[in-house]
């Protein structure tokens, strides 16, 4: 009884160990894949786009005066 114990609960573990890696495999390529085509291909990985504050596109399009 104690070796199949044993077993079952190897086998257990490594199933676990295998669907985490299949799950990070996954976010990982759902992360770093490109997420649209452009006209020239598809576009380059990036998650996120960054914008200096004092760059003229970042801020509102309405200008607020008071």
């Amino acid at each position: 009884m104690a070796g199949e114990a044993g077993s079952g609960a190897l086998r257990e573990l490594i199933l676990v160990v295998a669907v985490a890696l299949a799950g990070l495999l996954l976010a990982m390529a759902a992360a770093f894949a490109p997420w649209h085509a452009t006209s020239a291909g598809n576009a380059p990985a990036g998650l996120v786009e960054l914008h200096s504050p004092g760059d003229p596109s970042s801020g509102p399009v309405v200008a607020h005066v008071g």
